[in-house]
């Protein structure tokens, strides 16, 4: 488990991180989001031993990361995949790595096949694209079989296959008891990814959330040829519903299925049956719009 109990973080007078209270359960995915400013790099580097705390605790199984034995074999961690020797090949990285807590050689071997990189292992770190050292980095994280994992914007550089492997490989990780967390300002993956979130503005806690509690369930859009009763029909079966521009209705309350039903047996004509996912940007910006540090101003062009 990763937790925090308040957690404080002073640069002179800026306080970059303020009383952050939080927990991170094993077995789910959790996002970290928050604008930029918000203090989410602060406290990952809190959780990594990589900075000391002004006030308050950090720990990760109940204690401080540099009060850890063998840290690597139980946290794993991904901030900067640049942050590399050029000059070293990426299998005697990951060699130097394994040696520093007595990891066995032959993971290296294991986590460059599971990151995709086992044919580029000979070679060196300054020939390989951002999205092979983000790989590359994935694989340092996971080189100790750690049951904790933290990961700074792991779909960065990554392909549209590389994304599609890295959300999965993530959700893989927590369906086997480990504890997940990933900071990220792709809310579209994390919605996709994650199945709690912590959202921060300016070094506070603003949301401690699970993803369906935060963003609800969504709607469906309904469209019909005209004037009809269909409102007032699906009201009467239990369904919520609001009108929409150009003679449509967001129902919840009912599947399709169930709308489909309703509109065939009094004969009404359906033009448009549309699921609607719910959005988590549009959650993210109304919690944390009143808090944004750093607001750019409209173009006169994006205006009109």
């Amino acid at each position: 488990m990763i937790e925090t109990a308040g957690l404080t973080k002073t640069y002179g007078r800026r306080r970059a991180v303020d009383r952050l209270t939080f927990r991170v359960q094993p077995g789910r995915v959790t996002g970290f989001l928050g604008p930029n400013g918000a203090g989410k790099s602060t406290t990952i580097r809190l959780l990594l031993g990589l900075d000391a705390p002004t006030h308050g605790r950090a720990l990760i199984d109940g204690r401080p990361y540099r009060e850890l034995d063998h840290p690597l074999r139980q946290v794993g961690a991904l901030l900067d995949a640049n942050a590399v020797h050029v000059g070293r090949r990426a299998r005697d990285h990951l060699r130097w790595l394994a040696q520093t807590n007595d990891i066995p050689r032959g993971r290296v071997t294991e986590v460059l096949r599971l990151t995709g990189l086992a044919e580029a292992g000979h070679r060196r770190v300054g020939g390989f694209s951002l999205g092979m050292k983000q790989r590359l980095g994935i694989a340092a994280a996971l080189l100790g079989d750690p049951a904790v994992l933290i990961f700074d914007e792991p779909v960065n550089g990554l392909d549209p296959d590389g994304v599609h492997w890295i959300r999965g490989l993530i959700r893989s990780l927590a369906a086997e008891g480990r504890t997940v967390l990933i900071s990220s300002h792709l809310m579209s993956e994390m919605q996709l990814t994650a199945d709690h979130l912590l959202i921060l503005a300016r070094g506070r806690l603003l949301s401690d959330s699970g993803m369906a509690e935060l963003v609800g369930t969504g709607d469906i859009l309904v469209r019909t040829a005209g004037d009809t009763p269909l409102a007032a029909l699906l009201t009467a079966r239990g369904a919520t519903v609001s009108p929409q521009p150009g003679q449509a209705l967001a129902v919840t309350g009912l599947d399709p299925g169930e709308i489909a039903a309703v509109a065939a047996t009094h004969g009404i004509a359906l033009i448009e049956l549309t699921p609607r996912a719910p959005s988590l940007e549009e959650v993210f910006r109304r919690i944390t719009d009143p808090e944004l540090q750093y607001r750019a101003e409209p173009h006169p062009e994006d205006a009109r």
